[in-house]
């Protein structure tokens, strides 16, 4: 396909896929549940940082962490006591994310949300960024902090050339205006423009069939790869693009 032919077919794509119905069978219906700005912020981060697997599994889990705070994120962060965590420091919340995890990051939500009104203010985009490879790191630096812990293997770092695939997927979520009712974009000062595509082994073979990507490995170059080779589509909304991606994979008709 010349580059014409590609953004119609990539488009058309993303238009079938970018609507309400893809909530129900992702992950992304957590943080929907909610209304509050800051129970979407902690449920769609929490329901991002677990997303690998299969998406019932990821939901069921997300679910479980729903219930432990009493369907009240916010409330439960800046009022949550140690006993409420250690009821569920041993037990299992999803793969290798445990208790002790999901524990770490309530209070350190606790400690971001009695400075900031909301996460938004870690991860704003500085002057000359393309994307949020700083941003991220900024947010992992004030979030994660100084002293070593076993949860933060689950905050991927793009100076690590991680993909960064699952935050990248919740920046969508709180970032992206796509008027479809799927991505929140609860944000107001950060350019959804900024937005790569969260990816994977799907997306990315998905992007080398179609020509999109070069490079063999699924890391953050590959990322700024991709991002160069989208934006040319749509320079405005460039992560609308994850929807055709997404749903070329999961059809497999292509």
């Amino acid at each position: 396909m010349n580059f014409s032919e590609l953004k119609n077919f990539l488009d058309e794509k993303a238009d079938v896929y970018n609507n309400v119905e893809f909530i129900q069978d992702d992950p992304i219906q957590i943080p929907h549940r909610f209304s509050l700005k800051q129970d979407i912020e902690i449920a769609g981060f929490l329901a991002s940082t677990i997303s690998w697997g299969n998406r019932k599994s990821i939901i069921k889990s997300a679910e479980k962490m729903l219930e432990i705070m009493g369907n009240s994120p916010y409330d439960f962060v800046l009022n949550h006591s140690e006993s409420d965590l250690n009821i569920f420091k041993d037990k299992s919340i999803h793969r290798t994310f445990n208790g002790e995890d999901f524990g770490y990051f309530i209070a350190r939500f606790k400690e971001i949300y009695t400075e900031n009104d909301s996460l938004e203010n870690l991860f704003l985009i500085h002057d000359n960024e393309s994307n949020f490879q700083h941003s991220i790191e900024r947010f992992r630096q004030k979030f994660l902090g100084t002293e070593k812990h076993r949860t933060h293997k689950h905050v991927s770092s793009p100076y690590k050339n991680s993909s960064s695939k699952r935050i990248i997927m919740f920046l969508r979520w709180m970032t992206r205006k796509d008027y479809r009712g799927v991505d929140l974009g609860i944000w107001e000062n950060i350019d959804q423009k900024y937005l790569s595509i969260p990816l994977d082994v799907h997306t990315g073979n998905i992007s080398r069939r179609l020509g999109l990507l070069k490079r063999t490995q699924n890391d953050w170059k590959t990322v700024e790869e991709l991002d160069v080779t989208i934006r040319k589509f749509d320079d405005r909304d460039p992560a609308k693009y994850d929807f055709a991606l997404f749903g070329l994979g999961v059809s497999k008709e292509f």
